[in-house]
């Protein structure tokens, strides 16, 4: 039963997705029209309604003979932006060249975006009884962006032109353009003849910021196994200070070569260790899939931290779970923020793993972090655990949880954001 509904959901899907490429507005108007008069008109000795019925779907009838040779060739390139953000509008430029000899008339472009329909799997985890209106709501979760049809009129042979889009970036993630179609009006002005171009591009949809307030993160300055040249390079390498006679077990690699040519001893290069400042940024990626509002607040607020922390003069070290334990760092020599607001693009909820794996991901690396700034999905034994362990290494924190109910017995540093709620929780840090 739950498998032929599926189906069914699909084929009227399939049924909507061509009408509305294939017919105008008036070619809708005129189709609905005609189906409202064949149902009335079914019984030709009660109605004239058949009359109007049978004068529509000539129309119709002709209208989509009609658009065979309304196909034209046209070569499209499109301009996007590097990314966009989540719930925002964003402009892009479509540059179209008519290649054949003919003049087209009413000339309209429409990208396709990968299919938001579910799967089989995600329509049977998500509904527990099927119903078309569950049936678009998944479809809706599954939207990463919209796109209107855009319009140009006429276009001479060989002309060039650009139009620009204004689409809108419904949640993050990838927004994978699949192709593109050129649609030219038939005579009527009932139905487009469709010019198919295969077209693939992706544009990084990026998680939405809140604003912060001035921030003062905590700790202190601490030693950093590798120094500055850490953020660039591999192994270990310090801070460069001079240069200094040879003494015996000083490796080879430290030698400076034209200093030994033009002295006539040997001479090496000298480094110290170096210390600064290191942030650790803990996104708590462990909850259930009807935990999906919360998380993609706490991304949010994740990607507020990300881009608002100066990394000029500090390291920052964004961390979470995903299939494994990921560690990404911006500042000093590698990654930009942006960067980091693009990581944040694809994370997704952890719900077949323990929780455990965040703490034992983190073991190693608190002792080198000036602070971390933790936030959580609720609170509960295992976060606090987590918290715990990590004040117990020397670890100064901020600790951040998100939940819809309240959280009791909660300690007094623990800041509680709501959903709906989260500008106004953050502007009172």
């Amino acid at each position: 039963m739950r498998k032929l509904m599926f189906r069914a959901y699909h084929a009227v899907g399939d049924v909507a997705y061509w009408s509305e490429r294939t017919f105008t507005a008036a070619g809708m108007l005129v189709l609905a029209a005609a189906i409202l008069s064949g149902v009335f008109g079914i019984d030709t000795t009660q109605s004239t309604a058949y009359r109007m019925f049978a004068f529509l779907a000539v129309l119709l009838g002709i209208a989509l003979v009609g658009r065979r040779w309304r196909r034209g060739r046209f070569a499209v390139e499109r301009m996007l932006p590097r990314a966009a953000t989540s719930g925002e509008t964003f402009e892009y430029r479509l540059r179209v060249t008519n290649l054949s000899e003919a003049e087209a008339q009413s000339v309209s472009l429409r990208d396709e975006l990968a299919d938001p329909r579910p799967d089989y799997a995600q329509f049977r985890a998500a509904m527990k009884w099927p119903s078309y209106r569950g049936w678009l709501r998944l479809i809706e979760r599954n939207r990463v962006g919209r796109v209107p049809l855009a319009r140009l009129g006429k276009l001479p042979p060989g002309a060039v032109t650009e139009v620009r889009v204004c689409a809108q970036a419904l949640r993050r993630g990838r927004m994978h353009f699949t192709g593109l179609r050129v649609g030219c009006d038939e005579t009527l002005g009932l139905v487009r003849g469709l010019c198919t171009l295969a077209l693939e591009q992706n544009l990084i949809v990026l998680p939405r910021r809140y604003a912060l307030p001035p921030l003062s993160l905590p700790g202190g300055r601490r030693y950093q196994q590798g120094g500055v040249t850490l953020a660039s390079s591999v192994g270990d390498s310090e801070e460069f200070i001079g240069l200094r006679d040879y003494r015996p077990g000083d490796p080879l690699q430290r030698v400076h070569w034209k200093s030994f040519a033009r002295l006539g001893r040997p001479v090496v290069r000298e480094y110290q260790d170096e210390y600064f400042e290191r942030y650790g940024l803990i996104l708590d990626t462990f909850g259930a899939a009807s935990e999906a509002e919360v998380f993609e607040e706490a991304v949010a607020v994740a990607a507020s931290f990300a881009c608002t922390i100066d990394t000029q003069e500090c390291m920052l070290d964004l961390m979470f779970v995903g299939a494994e334990p990921y560690t990404y760092t911006a500042g000093r020599g590698q990654l930009q923020a942006g960067n980091l607001l693009e990581v944040l693009a694809g994370v997704e909820l952890c719900a077949d793993q323990p929780f455990e794996i965040l703490a034992a991901s983190l073991a190693g690396r608190a002792a080198g972090l000036s602070g971390c700034v933790c936030i959580l999905l609720g609170w509960d034994h295992a976060r606090a655990d987590l918290i715990e362990q990590l004040r117990a290494r020397g670890s100064v924190l901020r600790v951040l949880a998100i939940s819809k109910q309240p959280i009791h017995d909660a300690p007094s540093w623990l800041v509680q954001l709501v959903p709906g709620r989260i500008q106004e929780g953050l502007a009172a840090l």
